[in-house]
């Protein structure tokens, strides 16, 4: 059987949910274990004082941005699953490290969808600088879904400079 532009084949599709559950899973184990083990505010020196467990509790974005934008979140959140159905669906994008991606992407997704759906807000923990110099903290999904668009920016600038190369 061929794959039709229209449908991926299997692997990639098996790949893409199967990282996407990996990620969901172990962003709410973490969140779970953190809030039942470090209080609200509490911090943990990891490796000193670079890397820290941070119980924060965040109504924003990614790394705490625009804080209080509840339902704006959820909806990005619903059209971003929604685009990557498509993208994958379609096979705009194809290949193991696209769905790697992908899966990264939708599993960080649906992790602080989750959470924005069931508390209103998003568990943070990690925390990373020296002294009050610190990256706002962030949790498994933020992680995830950072990791997978940077990828994704760097596959599609990849295939770009193929396709130029190849047209030349």
């Amino acid at each position: 059987m061929t794959d039709s532009p229209m449908r991926q084949p299997r692997a990639e599709s098996g790949l893409l949910l199967g990282v996407a559950a990996l990620v969901y899973l172990a962003d709410r184990l973490t969140k779970a274990w953190v809030v039942a083990n470090i209080d609200l505010g509490e911090q943990i020196p990891v490796l000193g004082d670079f890397i820290q467990l941070w119980h924060t509790e965040n109504q924003g974005a990614a790394f705490g941005l625009l804080q209080g934008g509840g339902v704006l979140f959820v909806a990005i959140g619903l059209i971003t699953l929604l685009a990557i159905g498509w993208v994958h669906v379609t096979g705009r994008l194809r290949g193991g490290p696209a769905a790697v991606l992908l899966g990264l992407v939708l599993g960080g997704t649906l992790g602080n969808l989750t959470d924005r759906l069931l508390d209103g807000s998003v568990p943070d923990f990690v925390s990373v600088g020296i002294g009050t110099l610190r990256w706002p903290t962030f949790n498994v999904a933020d992680a995830s879904v950072v990791v997978g668009i940077l990828g994704l920016v760097i596959f599609l600038s990849v295939l770009d400079r193929r396709a130029a190369a190849s047209a030349a």
